[in-house]
């Protein structure tokens, strides 16, 4: 493969992986939580989707 095919892979990859985050922080729900247990334990298939579900969780009102 290319190298330049690598790179989108690997990019595409990562925003994927921090998809549950993303979520978090476009819906303005507690992102600190939401990525600690993304980075850790999103490599387990169990802890995305906590991550996701904490992610969809009820927004902070001000």
């Amino acid at each position: 493969m290319d190298g330049s095919v690598l790179l989108i892979l690997g990019i595409v990859g990562i925003a994927v992986y921090f998809l549950p985050f993303f979520v978090a922080a476009g819906r303005g729900v507690n992102t600190g939580s939401v990525f600690v247990i993304n980075l850790f334990l999103g490599w387990t298939l169990i802890g995305w989707v906590v991550a996701l579900a904490m992610s969809m969780g009820t927004r902070r009102t001000p």
